[in-house]
């Protein structure tokens, strides 16, 4: 996307690189417990997924695909309708094509319509499943392998998709507008869009961003759009295939199991038994209701619920008699909305799925679902932990050398590298292990000396070790707080570093947005992160501009 006639820009985009470092998971110490259990391959959740994260694992999910049979003449239909808003690239039309063939699997992840994206993982979490496909294609040629971003647009959270920030400044979308957040019409983001261009324009494709921007999100009637539009033009070279499931052709196919979540709560039967197992060693992530769908019309979206012999649209005056709910199911489809614990089997349903790339949260709640897959007879896929990514530009790498702090080092606390570095640094004695292991080697010989006598007195020794042993270490510490206040200017370069690459005591994909980075680089930070994006290794990669 970078414009004719800037051979400056061209240059500086061609002179940016990454070099890359992975670490363990475990070793951020931002991941939850079930995540890393699953990613060690932990024999407690073994039960709770079909295939393995590895390529033989892709091998039986392709195998388990081929006995289901997926509606791939709707599906391919219905996606050349969506993409008649846009002129997409040739890499997606062929992509759309080869849907149609029994050999073409999709590798997909989801996510809502967050503005402008909402944080980085967004982009991660899409070029991981971009690399994966291309990965899969070259260990078994004889398949085909496209990656779609299931676009949630349904949700209605706008505390979570109605916001960005701009370094540690929360920019909020002024609107009063309820319901699908994908159906909202976007005006008042044309304030966000000034201010990101107040804050951007001066960098080297800040304009090019901003057009970006504007070309997406002020010509559009909805957000749903929008997003489509965006992710369409930072992704359709690569071939990424976006596709919006609040469709009443993709609604149809799930008759059926709505109609049987409405009226005889199966799913969450299925989901409560495993759910009992899952949580005797984990947080459970999602819990199932007695009717799993929300009730989408105009600008509502809200749960269904049962109300004595009717069913009520939860907040609204809206009944329905069992008659009149499986009438309403049956013609209008389109105004019904899968949650959580429904969602993934409508996206499998739809598409020729062998592979869902999610994050934590997501890995975790889809651990809930295997055997409402298997009830329905639904192929479950793969599931891969998203990639994650922290980005280290040269400026904030030469602080990290000022301070004495490896790449190795860079999660651990604040606190812990300032005692590190004051151990390391300072000339004078801080530390008494010496001491108080030869104050504890004296109590024991008292130990000796008093058991014969009369052994009650060993208690006694113990009390006096406890008063003698317990002022050494408050000395101890009391030494290294009195050292590091000479470490002051040290201190506070580190703080300073921290606070950059973990915004808000958060990791940095969870906080930021690709917008300063795309403005800095322009599509060159994209082509970066797709150079760099793993497939099924599973590890967390430190990016360091070079």
């Amino acid at each position: 996307m970078v414009e004719a006639n800037t051979a400056e820009l061209l240059l500086l985009s061609s002179l940016m690189n990454f070099t890359a470092t992975r670490l363990p998971y475990r070793q951020t110490g931002y991941f939850s417990e079930i995540a890393k259990d699953y990613l060690d391959k932990s024999e407690l959740l073994q039960p709770f997924y079909k295939h393995a994260p590895t390529i033989d694992g892709v091998k039986s999910a392709i195998h388990a695909r081929k006995q289901f049979n997926t509606n791939r003449e709707l599906l391919v239909e219905q996606l050349k309708k969506q993409y008649e808003v846009i002129e997409s690239s040739s890499a997606v039309k062929k992509n759309i094509e080869k849907l149609s063939h029994d050999n073409c699997f999709t590798v997909t992840t989801a996510h809502q319509p967050a503005i402008f994206t909402g944080t980085l993982f967004f982009v991660y979490k899409i070029l991981h499943i971009i690399k994966l496909s291309s990965q899969l294609k070259k260990e078994l040629p004889e398949y085909e392998f496209v990656p779609v971003f299931y676009m949630g647009s349904e949700d209605a959270d706008m505390d979570e998709l109605g916001n960005i920030y701009l370094g540690n400044e929360k920019l909020i979308w002024d609107t009063d507008q309820k319901g699908a957040v994908g159906r909202m019409h976007g005006r008042g983001l044309e304030k966000i869009i000034d201010r990101i261009e107040g804050e951007y324009s001066v960098l080297p494709f800040g304009k090019e961003l901003i057009q970006l921007l504007k070309d997406c999100y002020l010509d559009c009637t909805d957000v749903q759009t929008a997003t489509f539009k965006l992710v369409d033009r930072l992704f359709a070279a690569y071939g990424l295939i976006v596709l919006i499931p609040d469709n009443i052709h993709f609604k149809k196919l799930m008759v059926p199991v709505f109609q049987d979540d409405i009226f005889h709560h199966t799913p969450m039967t299925i989901a409560n038994a495993t759910i009992e197992k899952l949580s005797a060693n984990y947080d459970v992530q999602a819990n199932p209701r007695p009717i799993n769908l929300f009730y989408l019309k105009d600008d509502i979206r809200e749960r269904i619920v049962e109300d004595g012999e009717r069913f009520k649209v939860y907040g609204h005056d809206i009944f329905f008699t069992k008659d009149e709910m499986l009438e309403e199911l049956q013609q209008h489809p389109d105004r019904f909305s899968p949650n959580v614990i429904l969602r993934g089997l409508f996206q499998s349903t739809i598409l020729p799925d062998i592979a869902f790339v999610g994050g934590g949260g997501e890995t975790a709640y889809w651990l809930e679902l295997k055997n409402i897959f298997e009830h329905y007879k639904v192929p479950y896929p793969v599931l891969i932990l998203r990639n994650s990514f922290l980005v280290l530009e040269k400026k904030w790498r030469e602080k990290l050398d000022k301070a004495g702090i490896s790449i190795e080092d860079i999660f651990k606390s604040e606190d812990e590298l300032v005692n590190e570095l004051v151990k390391k640094e300072s000339t004078n004695q801080l530390g008494l292990d010496k001491e108080i292991e030869e104050a504890n080697n004296y109590y024991e010989k008292l130990k000796q000396i008093a058991l014969p006598v009369d052994p009650t007195l060993t208690q006694y020794v113990e009390a006096l070790q406890s008063k003698a042993v317990k002022p050494l270490m408050d000395l101890e510490k009391k030494l290294l707080k009195a050292e590091k206040r000479k470490f002051e200017v040290q201190r506070a370069h580190i703080q300073s570093v921290k606070s950059a690459l973990f915004p808000l005591n958060n990791l940095q994909e969870r906080i930021e947005n690709f917008m300063p980075y795309y403005a800095q680089w322009g599509s060159t930070f994209i082509d970066q992160l797709y150079q760099h994006s793993l497939s099924l290794e599973q590890e967390f990669v430190i990016l360091e501009e070079v």
